[in-house]
């Protein structure tokens, strides 16, 4: 016996795409900068990128793929956009949020610290900044995927968005899509980043001109890291040693380490020299380097950095960043900041290698976490029981895929954007006290970048008594006010 059966037909319907919506609040605003009142507009909230996706498959036209938090400052009034610059700013980490350069250098707002920047007893304060960028660019705050308010949107794995092309990729289009959403597309543009920030905006550099065909008026890079080959304290790698030497001068110099009352410049200088010609060949030549050429160079080690020769003979000449930190001031019980040395700290004893922690990162984060959620609920209205990741470990590991078997290198990414726009300036911010960029590192990379003559012009770098965050000095503050002023004025 037989049965015939009837094939039951299944009919598939396409999936919804996920309904995720923009929230956006907008506020007003005035502050008095230069002794001008200068009225303003802020927009605070998330965009959601969307990502074009195949129509075969689950979706039809465009994917939610992330919710972009942002804040931007708008100048009132402004008829024409493209009078007015408009600067795209972040930070680095990975894993921080734009909080740093928001609420200490660029924003009408800024968290309070002492004159020196140190750490104000808390409760902590905000107030108006005079030295805000404000009176001469609209500015657009952004935290990638994964810091501040930014998330994956739903169904999106957060690990995709923790690497330095998804990176690269997802601020970019974010900065695509603000610009086409609120017609800028014709102002002049500026990326302005911090640290590893500094990474990103130099990839960008070249992202946004092949990918979107935007092409920028200028880059202020903020403590730079274009190549981390000159950072990267491991075994066999001998530029750092070179790079960092005129760092740990000015560092025993601020703490009366050295036996000298030189002017700083004058001495950094002279070190620098030493650090070319001496240091550098000494190094090169291994254990082939003769006992006299070594007593030498351990002799000038000694001077330039308040270390003893016995350290350094021991250290074969070589310290590196971690162990300088603790070794400069043992004897006084107190170790040096990485990210500005003019900071101490103290450890639980002086025994040991390395630090606890960085007493110029635990100065700030307090003040500036504090001031970020009262300032966003009260003065810009944006509500969130999200936590704010100021500074967040969540991205880590994080992907350099693209670098596998060598150092991050994006200096020729910033070349090839220079060479293809010649009309790209670049601004280069440096602190003397800054010992996780280091100002002669950033100076070793710019002098190789094999930028055609025509076009070295194009870049300019000042520096500042500070470290790291050198706009926490209100000193510093000022004139890094006065320098970008001038830089966005000429590159506009």
């Amino acid at each position: 016996m037989t049965t015939e059966t009837t094939p039951i037909e299944i009919k598939t319907e396409k999936k919804e795409k996920p309904e995720i919506k923009d929230q956006i609040v907008v506020t007003q605003h005035s502050i008095t900068i230069g002794g001008e009142e200068l009225k303003y507009t802020v927009t605070t909230g998330t965009l959601v990128l969307k990502e074009e996706v195949d129509r075969e498959k689950d979706y039809d036209g465009e994917q939610p793929k992330a919710q972009f938090f942002f804040v931007a400052y708008t100048k009132d009034g402004v008829e024409n956009p493209a009078e007015r610059p408009l600067s795209f700013s972040f930070n680095g980490g990975p894993g921080s949020s734009s909080v740093w350069l928001h609420m200490g250098l660029l924003g009408p707002r800024r968290v309070v610290l002492t004159l020196e920047g140190g750490l104000p007893k808390p409760p902590f304060q905000l107030t108006d900044n005079e030295f805000s960028l404000l009176d001469q660019t609209d500015l657009v705050f952004i935290d990638p995927v994964g810091t501040g308010y930014s998330r994956p949107a739903d169904g999106e794995k957060a690990k995709q968005f923790h690497g330095f092309k998804k990176d690269i990729e997802t601020v970019g289009d974010f900065i695509r899509l603000y610009t086409t959403r609120y017609n800028r597309w014709l102002s002049p543009k500026f990326l302005i980043g911090e640290s590893y920030g500094t990474t990103r905006a130099s990839a960008l550099s070249g992202y946004l001109q092949s990918r979107h065909g935007m092409y920028m008026n200028g880059i202020v890079l903020v403590s730079t890291v274009l190549d981390f080959g000159t950072i990267d304290f491991t075994p066999g790698n001998e530029l750092p040693y070179v790079l960092f030497l005129p760092t740990y001068t000015a560092t025993a110099w601020y703490h009366d380490a050295l036996n000298t009352h030189e002017p700083l410049q004058s001495l950094l200088a002279e070190v620098e020299d030493f650090a070319v010609n001496e240091y550098a060949p000494a190094l090169l030549k291994g254990n082939q380097i003769s006992a006299t050429e070594s007593k030498s160079v351990l002799r000038k080690l000694a001077r330039y950095t308040g270390l003893s020769s016995e350290y350094l003979e021991r250290s074969n000449l070589r310290v590196p960043d971690f162990r300088f930190f603790k070794e400069l001031l043992r004897k006084r019980g107190r170790t040096v900041g990485r990210l500005d040395s003019r900071f101490l700290g103290i450890d639980r004893d002086t025994l040991g290698e390395g630090t606890y922690n960085d007493p110029s990162s635990t100065n700030t984060t307090g003040p500036y976490t504090a001031g970020f959620y009262d300032y966003i609920r009260r003065e810009l209205k944006f509500e969130t029981d999200l936590p704010y990741e100021v500074l967040t470990a969540s991205v880590w590991p994080w992907s350099y895929t693209e670098f596998e078997n060598q150092h991050v290198f994006v200096a020729e990414t910033l070349r090839q954007a220079m060479s293809s726009n010649p009309h790209l300036k670049v601004f280069i911010a440096n602190g003397y006290y800054d010992l996780a960029t280091p100002y002669f590192a950033t100076q070793y990379v710019f002098n190789h970048l094999g930028l055609d003559p025509t076009l070295r012009g194009n870049i300019s770098m000042a520096y500042y008594e500070a470290g790291h965050m050198m706009y926490i000095h209100q000193p510093a503050l000022e004139q890094l006010k006065k320098d970008l002023s001038k830089f966005i004025a000429d590159a506009r």
